[in-house]
């Protein structure tokens, strides 16, 4: 079942521990972003079947750059991830349009647990 996926993130920490994840299970890493900017660039360039969107981020935000991504998209699947300390960051986004969340730091089980079900939707 894995697919295609845009890893966003502005911590390079954090993007390799998530690339790492999803290359080791089987997913085609398509791209890494380390801000709201690029990730839309490259969600219109590359259209993968999952994009993990870090929340806070310089230059354009995960929230705004969701908003962005939803307008070229009403089905992209979109995940975003973020601090326990963040729910309220978290909840804005799932009113947005995000499928689903990933609280940091990462557990691969539950990165994959989390893509396999927004995928299967």
């Amino acid at each position: 079942m894995p697919g295609q996926v845009l890893v966003v993130d502005d911590a390079l920490f954090m993007r390799n521990m998530l690339i790492d994840i999803f290359s080791q299970a089987g997913w085609e890493v398509v791209g890494e972003a380390e801000n709201g900017e690029q990730a839309v660039m490259m969600y219109e360039q590359q259209r993968p079947d999952l994009v993990t969107m870090d929340i806070v981020m310089p230059v354009l935000g995960g929230i705004e750059a969701l908003k962005k991504i939803l307008q070229l998209e009403p089905e992209a699947r979109v995940v975003v991830c973020s601090a326990l300390g963040q729910k309220h960051l978290i909840l804005d986004a799932l009113t947005v349009g995000a499928r689903d969340f990933i609280v940091k730091p990462f557990q691969r089980e539950q990165v994959l647990e989390v893509a396999e079900r927004v995928i299967a939707s």
